[in-house]
């Protein structure tokens, strides 16, 4: 009877090793991704081009297809939202500044834009696994589902846009902003020597 207990405890021993061997090194790679957006984009897109070339050559899944439009729209929505909610603060009192006098408070978003990254990869490597299998390939009709997505689309961003113009809130910049180069006192007063 012990030989059945000890056998087991040896085997999940190696397993638990191993999974906690993978967090530690995909954490690692994950925090070296984090100061480089561009190349973090650029492979997100290469595997929603490996997606898209999927679907087109199977002819199908366009369930998860749109499954995975509805999440990445719920995804936008978060990363273009404040985090704190301009509606409820003006309940509170504080609330966004609105003229140049009041305080500024710097845009935070609800989801950061690391994680907004992050989840877009795994949505697209879930729906990528899930076109492996028939039972997600429902058959419909996808033109459908497409108006449907884009309607969704435009009313989602349309009250989107009309909350940040409504709370005068920009969810993007530019950077840093430059100033130019200083002029001479002379030139800038209109003075010159007579």
């Amino acid at each position: 009877m012990e030989g059945n207990g000890g056998d087991a405890a040896n085997l999940v021993g190696p397993v638990a090793k191993w999974r906690n061997d993978f967090s530690r090194a995909f954490q690692y790679y994950l925090d070296r991704s984090t100061p480089h957006p561009m190349q973090r984009w650029l492979g997100t897109l290469a595997v929603a081009a490996i997606y898209v070339l999927r679907v087109f050559y199977a002819q199908g899944f366009y369930i998860v297809s749109y499954g995975l439009g509805i999440y990445i729209l719920n995804l936008l929505i978060g990363f273009l939202s404040p985090k704190v909610d301009p509606e409820l603060e003006v309940l509170d009192g504080a609330s966004l500044p609105t003229k140049g006098s009041d305080e500024f408070k710097p845009f935070i978003r609800r989801l950061p834009e690391f994680k907004f990254w992050y989840a877009i990869t795994k949505a697209f490597c879930v729906a990528f696994l899930m076109t492996f299998f028939s039972i997600f390939d429902v058959p419909v009709f996808w033109p459908i589902l497409l108006c449907y997505w884009i309607v969704l689309f435009v009313l989602t961003m349309k009250r989107q846009i009309m909350h940040m113009m409504k709370y005068k809130y920009v969810p993007f910049s530019l950077g840093k902003q430059r100033y130019g180069k200083k002029k001479s006192d002379a030139s800038s007063s209109g003075l010159t020597r007579d």
